[in-house]
Protein backbone atom coordinates (compact mmCIF):
# COMPACT_ATOMS: atom_id res chain seq x y z
CA UNK A 1 0.00 0.00 0.00
CA UNK A 2 2.97 2.17 0.73
CA UNK A 3 4.08 2.22 -2.67
CA UNK A 4 0.76 3.29 -4.48
CA UNK A 5 0.27 6.00 -2.11
CA UNK A 6 3.98 7.00 -2.60
CA UNK A 7 3.38 6.84 -6.69
CA UNK A 8 0.05 8.83 -6.59
CA UNK A 9 1.42 11.54 -4.55
CA UNK A 10 4.32 11.76 -6.91
CA UNK A 11 2.26 11.75 -9.84
CA UNK A 12 -0.42 14.14 -7.73
CA UNK A 13 2.79 16.51 -7.20
CA UNK A 14 3.86 16.67 -10.40
CA UNK A 15 0.67 17.91 -11.62
CA UNK A 16 0.23 20.33 -9.20
CA UNK A 17 3.16 22.05 -10.59
CA UNK A 18 2.26 21.37 -13.75
CA UNK A 19 -1.12 22.98 -13.02
CA UNK A 20 0.05 26.17 -11.68
CA UNK A 21 3.16 26.77 -13.75
CA UNK A 22 0.82 26.54 -17.01
CA UNK A 23 -1.90 28.71 -15.41
CA UNK A 24 1.08 31.11 -14.46
CA UNK A 25 1.94 31.32 -18.31
CA UNK A 26 4.85 29.27 -18.83
CA UNK A 27 4.40 27.41 -21.87
CA UNK A 28 6.91 24.88 -23.69
CA UNK A 29 6.92 25.60 -26.80
CA UNK A 30 5.66 28.85 -28.70
CA UNK A 31 3.74 26.32 -30.88
CA UNK A 32 0.73 27.76 -31.31
CA UNK A 33 -0.83 24.34 -30.15
CA UNK A 34 0.67 24.89 -26.73
CA UNK A 35 -1.17 28.34 -26.01
CA UNK A 36 -4.08 27.24 -24.11
CA UNK A 37 -5.63 26.92 -20.42
CA UNK A 38 -5.07 24.59 -18.51
CA UNK A 39 -8.87 23.69 -18.67
CA UNK A 40 -8.79 23.10 -22.29
CA UNK A 41 -5.18 21.30 -21.92
CA UNK A 42 -6.47 18.01 -22.24
CA UNK A 43 -8.99 18.49 -25.12
CA UNK A 44 -5.80 20.23 -27.22
CA UNK A 45 -2.97 17.66 -26.15
CA UNK A 46 -6.04 14.93 -27.64
CA UNK A 47 -6.25 16.65 -31.20
CA UNK A 48 -2.23 17.32 -31.50
CA UNK A 49 -2.01 13.32 -30.93
CA UNK A 50 0.41 13.50 -28.08
CA UNK A 51 -1.70 11.11 -25.21
CA UNK A 52 -1.16 7.84 -27.06
CA UNK A 53 2.75 8.64 -27.19
CA UNK A 54 2.14 9.83 -23.15
CA UNK A 55 0.46 6.28 -22.64
CA UNK A 56 3.36 4.65 -24.46
CA UNK A 57 5.94 5.73 -22.45
CA UNK A 58 4.06 5.88 -18.88
CA UNK A 59 2.92 2.37 -19.65
CA UNK A 60 6.69 1.73 -20.00
CA UNK A 61 7.04 3.42 -16.36
CA UNK A 62 4.80 1.31 -14.75
CA UNK A 63 6.21 -1.72 -16.33
CA UNK A 64 9.22 -1.32 -15.10
CA UNK A 65 7.98 -0.42 -11.87
CA UNK A 66 6.24 -3.38 -11.58
CA UNK A 67 8.72 -5.55 -12.26
CA UNK A 68 10.93 -4.38 -9.46
CA UNK A 69 7.74 -4.29 -7.15
CA UNK A 70 7.30 -8.19 -8.02
CA UNK A 71 11.00 -8.74 -7.38
CA UNK A 72 10.53 -6.50 -3.78
CA UNK A 73 7.84 -9.12 -3.06
CA UNK A 74 9.60 -12.34 -4.02
CA UNK A 75 12.58 -10.87 -1.02
CA UNK A 76 15.14 -10.85 -4.36
CA UNK A 77 16.07 -7.42 -3.59
CA UNK A 78 16.17 -5.37 0.11
CA UNK A 79 14.07 -2.37 -2.27
CA UNK A 80 11.59 -0.62 0.19
CA UNK A 81 8.37 0.69 -1.21
CA UNK A 82 8.92 4.00 -3.87
CA UNK A 83 12.85 3.36 -4.28
CA UNK A 84 14.07 3.62 -7.47
CA UNK A 85 17.59 4.30 -6.32
CA UNK A 86 17.66 7.88 -7.50
CA UNK A 87 20.21 9.42 -4.92
CA UNK A 88 21.38 12.79 -6.44
CA UNK A 89 20.04 14.98 -4.05
CA UNK A 90 19.27 12.48 -1.13
CA UNK A 91 20.45 13.53 2.30
CA UNK A 92 23.65 11.17 3.44
CA UNK A 93 22.82 10.57 7.51
CA UNK A 94 19.79 8.69 8.56
CA UNK A 95 17.89 11.09 10.11
CA UNK A 96 18.02 13.38 7.00
CA UNK A 97 17.41 10.90 4.79
CA UNK A 98 13.79 10.00 7.78
CA UNK A 99 13.07 13.77 7.21
CA UNK A 100 13.10 13.74 3.43
CA UNK A 101 11.07 10.49 3.31
CA UNK A 102 8.37 12.28 5.91
CA UNK A 103 8.22 15.21 3.61
CA UNK A 104 7.46 13.46 0.53
CA UNK A 105 4.58 11.69 1.87
CA UNK A 106 3.51 14.73 3.75
CA UNK A 107 3.05 16.76 0.46
CA UNK A 108 1.96 13.82 -1.75
CA UNK A 109 -1.23 13.32 0.68
CA UNK A 110 -1.63 17.55 0.71
CA UNK A 111 -1.45 17.47 -3.32
CA UNK A 112 -4.16 14.61 -3.40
Amino acid sequence: LREAELKHGRICMLATVGWISTDLGMRVSDNAAFQVSSIDAHLSMVKFGSMSQMLVWLGFAELFGFMALIRMYQGKTDRAAGDFGLRALYPKDEAGQYQMQLKELRNGRLAM
